[in-house]
């Protein structure tokens, strides 16, 4: 039986080349941690959409089993799971993030 809410997710991954599941809104993030990572791809300059899990508790349970990690936010590049707050700040710091974006073909000016 497949998770309704699991294919919502699938959609949002589809449809989008960066995702990034959060508390709060890119322009009102709720937590630090989503904060930190709406500044880098805001940095770098990347477009994204931002899905605030607060608004849907359904949501937030499902995108933790979704990809097994029990934080958030959590960053996907062209359906592809990146990580959480301290991996995206690394990988950013380490230029990872934008070979990664480069090698996805997603553009950023940064």
């Amino acid at each position: 039986m497949t998770n309704p809410v699991f294919e919502r997710i699938q959609q949002d991954l589809s449809d989008n080349a960066v995702v990034l599941y959060m508390k709060g809104t890119p322009m009102f993030p709720q937590c630090g941690f989503s904060a930190a990572v709406v500044q880098v791809l805001s940095d770098l300059g990347v477009k994204f959409k931002g899905i605030d899990i607060l608004v849907d508790p359904s949501l937030r349970d499902a995108i933790k089993e979704f990809t097994n990690w029990p934080t958030l936010p959590q960053l996907y590049v062209k359906g592809e799971f990146v990580g959480g707050c301290d991996i995206v700040r690394e990988m950013a710091a380490n230029g990872e993030l934008q070979q990664l974006l480069t090698a996805r073909n997603v553009p950023f000016s940064a």
